[in-house]
Formats: C-alpha cells, sequence, structure tokens
C-alpha cells in the first residue's frame, strides 16, 4: 500500500484539502457558501460564465483552472465522485450574469447524471445553460462510439479556450460552438505504470506488476489498450505517438499544441524526456509544434505513468489559445489578475460529516404490520447505520471491478440522510421521511450513486399524498415509483450489471406479496433482491467505469446491487424486529 499523509479520520479529506487551498489562495477566491465550490473573485461581469468541475483526486484538475481568462468558478465532487446537482446550480448561480453558463467537465456516467440534472434545476429557474463533455481519451472507445470516450488531461486545453471565448465577449451559442471546436480537436492517450489509492482504502485503483505498464488506461484504472512488460521511454513515446498520429490523421505542415501531463507521482526530469523523445518524431515527421507545456495537469493520487495530449490549432483557435490568463497552476501571458484585500468575514469552516450514533426504537415489540411515520424514521436510521457498517465490504466488491469508491459513497450518503432523520422526530408524514432522506443522499453524494440512490428513496415519496401510516401496498407503489425513475434517468435495464439487476425484482416480489402482509412482502423482496445480485455476476456491465472491462467483469458482483440488498434487508430486520447491533 502506498503511503500517503492522510489525517487518521479520512472521511472529511476533500473538504479541508479544498479548505487549505482557499486559504493559501483567498486573494484570489471566495468559497461559494457552505458548499465545496468557489469563485474567482475577480470574474469579468457582463458575459457568459464558465464553469467547471468533477471528482477530487485529479489535482490541480479542476480547481487549478479557475481564474482570469479561465473558469469563473469550480465544484468539486469527492475523490472520484463527481459534485452533487444542488453544488453544481448553486456554484452556477454564484457567477451567472444573466449571459448564461457554460458547464465543462469530463465525460463520465457520474458527471453526465449530476450535471445534466443541475441544468435542468439552473433552466427552472430561467437561467440559459449549455454543456460540453470531454471525451479526448480515444483509447477508451473507437471513433463510432466517441461519445462513450473518457475525458482525461483533454479538459485543459478546452477549458482555457473556453474560458478565453467567454471572456472575450461572445454569446451563450458562439462560446459553446469555440469551445465544441477545440474539444473535437484535442485527443490524448495515457500509459499507467503504478496505481493511485483513493483515501480511505487500504488497495491501490488497480493491480500491477513491477515490470509491467499499461497503455490506454484510464485515470481511475479503467483498463486500457493493452498490457505489456516495461520498456524504455523512446519505445513507449514511439507507440502512443503513432497512435495519436492516426487517430487525428495528422500530416506535415499541421499545427498542435502538445501537452505533457504526469499522473502524479512521475517526476519532471521523466516528463521532460517524454517530450525529448516525442519532440524528435514530430520533428523528424514535419509536424510544426505552436506551444508545448510539460507539468502535472491531471492526476490521480500518486498513479505513475503519463499522457500525451494533442490539440489542432488553426487562425480561429489561436487567439482564443494564446488569451492571457492566470491561476496559482495555469498561466499564460500577461493577464489583468484581480488581488483582493484579505477579507475576515469570509473565513472559512469545514463541513463536518460525523453525526450522533442513532438510538431505534420500534413503536412495539415483535413484527410490525405497518409503519407509522416514527417508525419509518427508525426504520429508515437503522438502514442508514446498517450501510455505514458495510462500507469496508462495499469498497471490496467495487474495488474488484470498479475504482473502489462506492462503500465511501454510499457511507456518506447514509451519514447525510441520518443527520436530517435525526432532527425530525415528530414528523407526520412518513414519505416526507423517505423525500427528507433521498435529498440528503442525493445532494452529497455526487457520482451515479449520488443520482440513483437518492432517486430510490425521494422519487417513490415526491408527489404522494400524506400519510401517517404505510402499509405494505404503499411500500410496493413506492418502490415501482423509483424503479421508473431511475431506469428513466440512467437507462438501465435488468441485465446492465447495475443496482436495477437487484432493485426490479424485489419491486416485483413486492408487488406479489403487497396481500400477504408486510413482512411476508420484504422477506419475498429481499430474496428477489439477493438472487438479483448473484445474477449480476453473469452479466457484462453496460454502465459505468466497470463497462470497460467486458467479460472480464463476469464473476464479480455489482455494488450497486449489493446497496440495495443491504437496504431492502435492512427494511426487514427492522419490521421483524431482528435489529442487528
Amino acid at each position: 500500500m502506498a503511503k500517503q499523509i492522510l489525517n487518521k479520520d479520512v472521511s472529511n479529506v476533500v473538504d479541508e484539502s479544498l479548505t487549505g487551498y482557499l486559504l493559501a489562495y483567498r486573494k484570489y477566491y471566495k468559497k461559494i457558501g457552505e458548499y465545496n465550490a468557489f469563485m474567482y473573485k475577480g470574474h469579468r461581469e457582463g458575459k457568459v460564465a464558465l464553469v467547471v468541475g468533477g471528482g477530487s483526486g485529479h489535482e490541480p484538475l479542476f480547481t487549478g483552472f479557475c481564474g482570469a481568462g479561465l473558469a469563473d468558478a469550480v465544484a468539486c465532487g469527492n475523490v472520484c465522485a463527481s459534485p452533487n446537482p444542488e453544488l453544481i446550480k448553486m456554484t452556477a448561480q454564484a457567477v451567472d450574469q444573466g449571459k448564461g453558463v457554460l458547464f465543462v467537465y469530463g465525460n463520465y456516467a457520474g458527471d453526465n447524471l449530476n450535471f445534466d440534472m443541475a441544468e435542468e434545476m439552473c433552466r427552472a429557474e430561467g437561467m440559459k445553460t449549455a454543456h460540453v463533455r470531454e471525451w479526448d481519451d480515444f483509447a477508451s472507445a473507437p471513433i463510432e462510439r466517441i461519445t462513450d470516450r473518457r475525458g482525461i488531461a483533454g479538459d485543459v486545453y478546452t477549458i482555457k479556450i473556453a474560458g478565453a471565448a467567454c471572456d472575450a465577449g461572445l454569446s451563450l451559442e458562439e462560446v459553446l460552438r469555440i469551445t465544441e471546436k477545440a474539444r473535437d480537436n484535442t485527443s490524448s492517450i495515457g500509459v499507467a505504470i503504478s496505481p493511485g489509492t483513493l483515501p480511505g482504502n487500504e488497495k491501490p485503483t488497480f493491480e500491477i506488476d513491477d515490470d509491467e505498464m499499461e497503455f490506454g488506461m484510464g485515470l481511475h484504472g479503467e483498463p486500457g489498450i493493452e498490457r505489456t512488460k516495461m520498456m524504455p521511454c523512446s519505445d513507449m513515446v514511439d507507440r502512443m505517438y503513432n497512435e495519436l498520429k492516426q487517430e487525428m490523421n495528422l500530416k506535415s505542415g499541421e499545427e498542435i499544441a502538445v501537452l505533457i501531463n504526469g499522473l502524479g507521482s512521475t517526476p519532471l526530469i521523466e516528463l521532460n524526456l517524454v517530450y525529448f523523445e516525442l519532440y524528435k518524431r514530430m520533428h523528424k515527421d514535419g509536424i510544426q509544434v505552436y506551444d508545448a507545456e510539460v507539468k502535472n495537469y491531471c492526476t490521480c493520487m500518486e498513479m505513475g505513468g503519463f499522457s500525451i495530449t494533442f490539440l489542432r490549432m488553426d487562425d480561429e483557435l489561436k487567439p482564443y489559445y494564446d488569451a492571457p490568463c492566470y491561476s496559482p497552476f495555469y498561466a499564460k501571458g500577461s493577464a489583468n489578475v484581480t488581488v483582493a484585500e484579505d477579507d475576515s468575514e469570509e473565513e472559512l469552516e469545514f463541513d463536518e460529516n460525523d453525526v450522533e450514533p442513532a438510538k431505534i426504537v420500534r413503536s412495539k415489540e415483535g413484527v410490525l404490520t405497518e409503519l407509522n411515520a416514527e417508525d419509518t424514521r427508525n426504520m429508515l436510521l437503522y438502514i442508514a447505520d446498517k450501510v455505514i457498517a458495510q462500507k469496508p465490504y462495499l469498497t471490496e466488491v467495487d474495488s474488484a471491478i470498479g475504482d473502489g469508491d462506492h462503500g465511501i459513497g454510499m457511507a456518506g450518503g447514509m451519514q447525510k440522510a441520518k443527520k436530517k432523520l435525526l432532527k425530525m422526530a415528530g414528523e407526520e408524514n412518513a414519505y416526507q421521511l423517505f423525500e427528507t432522506a433521498g435529498q440528503a443522499m442525493l445532494m452529497s453524494m455526487g457520482g451515479a450513486s449520488g443520482v440513483i440512490f437518492g432517486s430510490l428513496y425521494l422519487s417513490g415519496a415526491q408527489g404522494m399524498e400524506p400519510k401517517a401510516v404505510l402499509c405494505a401496498d404503499d411500500l410496493a407503489k413506492m418502490e415501482r415509483k423509483s424503479l421508473a425513475a431511475i431506469q428513466e434517468r440512467g437507462g438501465a435495464q435488468v441485465g446492465d450489471k447495475t443496482m436495477v439487476d437487484a432493485l426490479a425484482p424485489a419491486v416485483e416480489a413486492m408487488e406479489a406479496g403487497s396481500g400477504k402482509g408486510l413482512l411476508k412482502m420484504l422477506k419475498d423482496a429481499e430474496a428477489a433482491a439477493k438472487q438479483g445480485v448473484e445474477n449480476t455476476k453473469n452479466y457484462v456491465a453496460k454502465f459505468g467505469r466497470a463497462k470497460s472491462l467486458l467479460e472480464r467483469a463476469i464473476g464479480h458482483q455489482d455494488a450497486g446491487a449489493t446497496s440495495v440488498y443491504f437496504i431492502i434487508q435492512g427494511m426487514r430486520e427492522f419490521v421483524e424486529g431482528e435489529i442487528s447491533e
């Protein structure tokens, strides 16, 4: 396990790290409310606003690309997980000048879901929005599936040109066009030689032998083109250059900007050697280098390796590329940087996630035949504690075919839900308790899990007539609504190796058994969910980071389906009175 400089409690690592960053550079930045988001104090008024964001752990992306001529604000998610919709919306509102807001982010399932929902929320309040998803990593999907490609270091060029286009006073439509043009003329490929390790995880994001390397591996450990034995730098660069040249159909005389990006632990002496080898090949082929930069721009903790990014230049893009910009981590030319005086009223506070332990109380001993509002609250508290306790196991399951953050995300979301529920003693509407818990998860978890598992509670309860007591049929109807909303939002079906594989059969069992009493219904649903989890071992993943594994994902269960099983099992245990300590 790699050594890391962390506090004993890593649950607040993003909050504390971001606070440290903002304390260090507070003359440039202002935190947005209590959110993990901030804005550049000197952002120009009367223009399209640029908001960027994504998971933390890739620094200096995205925090280091906010400033003069760059992004106006940044929305920061948890480690390797997207920011939640409320955080994104509040970030956009803080910098909206009435001309529209452009969002730029990486093309990952969680980011797409959360930014899409945030745009819906912004538009509902009258804001004009547009988005550009970065998909420069051509190793992650063929050209005919370009919209499935991941975003990596190409974000740097896209953000740079988008920021300049916004500052030029262009309309939202023109800013969008220019930014998409930059994105579509950018290609990247990476090579990994050692893994990163997420804070709080004992295992690295992937495993690779000391004498191995992998071409095309993603930032989170997603599989690449080929795993081979280690080779000299010249051979690595030769292959990557030829792949880039073929992908972009580069010809002698064309001009490109070049970005050599370290993935976290590769020193500059090695990165500079990469550029030396690359330049020799470009010069021989007559490829003209308009500009080149060598540094860490888009990382994954202490991952070893590098990526090469090419941006094809033309007369339209050059002025935006050359426009001055400044942040503490990225600068060009001479920018008019606004440095504000220290403002004591902006003193930053740490967001403590910890909540007091829940004392679980049931309305009577034995089996419950219905759930009053207070029973509902205690049941949801019990489920939250149960899922939090399963964090290590969920992390282990997710690490097998994902990036290992599912346990962290579920525990964090349940912790937020628990904090809200503890304050709701006396609530008389049982549906409101589900809705509040779901809203807390949705707005705190980030990643795809935040939208999906938040909807598990939220969507089924929204719009229901208030009820003080829930029976078996009420729960069955609520979960059917939730399933429909989840499938509409994410598009997953049974067999796609997602949480739907456990939830759909559980809902069918609930509907079939709702007339047999609350406990029998939940027992049937628990059994169906358990079988659904087992079935996921036979499937190839269609969503999330596991989809890149193809047949290699077979034999591993889905973490999201596992969480669904624990939630339904918790409902059954509470109703039956078999509450585990």
